[in-house]
C-alpha cells in the first residue's frame, strides 16, 4: 500500500504546511507558559508532565491530521475512524490537562465566552451536544457533504472538536470551582457517553451495504480526495485511479465494518481509562477521610 500512495506526492502524504502550523502551536505554548508568562498574567510554569502531554498532543494531532493517516482517511473508513478517535477523544484530554490553570481561567472567564461555556458544559447538554453532533456527522448524507468542500470539511471538524472539549470538561476540569460533579455522577456520565455514541457505531458495523459515497463512488471519492491532494496532482492522476479499493486490502463493506469496530473499541478503551482514573481518585479520597484510631484506644491496647 505504501508504494501505491507515493503517486500522490510529498505534500499530500506529509502536509508540510500543517506541520509548520503544529510547530507554531508548540512554540506559542512554550513561550506563553515559559519566558513570557508574566506578560500574560501567569505565575507558575506547567510541570514537566504537562509539557510532555502537550507535546504528545501535538504529535498525535500531526499524526492523524497531517501525516499519511489524513490521506488514508479519505480512502478508508478504518483510517477515518482512527483519526476521529484520536482527534475527538484523546487529543482534547491531553490539551485540557496540559494547559496551566491560569490560562484556562483567562480564556473561560472572558466576557464573550463565559456565559456560553457555563451553559454548554452542563453535563446533560454537553453529553447531547457532542454525541448528537458525532452521530449526525456520520449520517451518510451529512458525511458526504462534509467531504465535498474544504470549507464544509474544516468547519464541521472544528465544531465537533469544540464539542469534544466541552464533553470532557465536566469530568476533567482543571479549575476547582468548575469541578463540582460528584465521583459517582462522573462515572454515570462516562457510561452515558459510551451508550450515546454506540448507535452511530452500530449503524456502521451492521450495515450490509456501503453507506458513504465518499468511499464507494468514483466521483464523490475524487471530490473527497481533493481535500488533501493538490489539484494539479489529482488532475494528472484522475484517469489512473479507479477508486479507494486500489489502496485497500479490503472491500469497501469490510473496511466500513472494521472502521465501526475500531471506533467502538478505541472509545471503550479511552472511556475505560478515564473511568478508572475517576474511580481510583474517588477511592483514595474516601480512604483519606477515614478517621484514625483514637489515641485513648491505642493506649489501651
Amino acid at each position: 500500500m505504501w508504494l501505491e500512495l507515493q503517486i500522490f506526492g510529498f505534500r499530500a502524504l506529509w502536509s508540510p504546511y500543517f506541520l509548520l502550523f503544529v510547530i507554531g502551536l508548540g512554540m506559542v505554548y512554550f513561550l506563553i507558559t515559559g519566558p513570557y508568562r508574566h506578560k500574560f498574567g501567569g505565575d507558575e510554569k506547567p510541570s514537566k508532565l504537562q509539557q510532555g502531554m502537550f507535546l504528545l498532543a501535538l504529535v498525535l494531532l500531526y499524526a492523524v491530521k497531517g501525516a499519511p493517516t489524513d490521506l488514508l482517511s479519505h480512502m478508508m473508513l478504518t483510517a477515518h475512524m482512527i483519526q476521529m478517535a484520536v482527534y475527538y477523544l484523546i487529543f482534547p484530554i491531553l490539551v485540557i490537562k496540559s494547559i496551566p490553570v491560569w490560562i484556562w481561567k483567562k480564556v473561560i472567564h472572558a466576557p464573550f465566552i463565559q456565559p456560553a461555556f457555563r451553559l454548554l458544559t452542563k453535563p446533560l447538554i454537553s453529553l447531547l451536544l457532542f454525541n448528537g453532533l458525532f452521530s449526525l456527522y456520520h449520517i451518510p448524507a451529512v458525511f458526504d457533504f462534509a467531504k465535498s468542500t474544504q470549507i464544509a470539511h474544516t468547519s464541521i471538524s472544528l465544531i465537533i472538536l469544540v464539542a469534544a472539549f466541552i464533553v470532557w470538561w465536566p469530568i476533567l476540569s482543571p479549575i476547582k470551582e468548575m469541578d463540582s460533579m460528584r465521583p459517582v455522577l462522573k462515572i454515570g456520565y462516562i457510561f452515558a457517553n459510551g451508550v450515546l455514541i454506540t448507535p452511530a457505531c452500530v449503524l456502521i458495523i451492521f450495515a450490509d451495504v456501503p453507506l458513504f459515497s465518499a468511499y464507494s463512488q468514483n466521483g464523490a471519492w475524487l471530490q473527497a480526495l481533493a481535500l488533501c491532494v493538490p489539484g494539479d496532482v489529482l488532475d494528472g492522476l484522475a484517469v489512473q485511479i479507479s477508486g479507494p479499493e486500489m489502496f485497500s486490502p479490503m472491500s469497501t463493506l469490510e473496511d466500513q465494518q472494521l472502521g465501526g469496530i475500531i471506533m467502538k473499541i478505541m472509545q471503550e478503551i479511552t472511556y475505560g481509562v478515564i473511568l478508572a482514573r475517576v474511580f481510583f481518585k474517588w477511592f483514595t479520597d474516601e480512604s483519606l477521610k477515614v478517621d484514625p484510631m483514637p489515641a485513648d484506644v491505642q493506649h489501651s491496647q
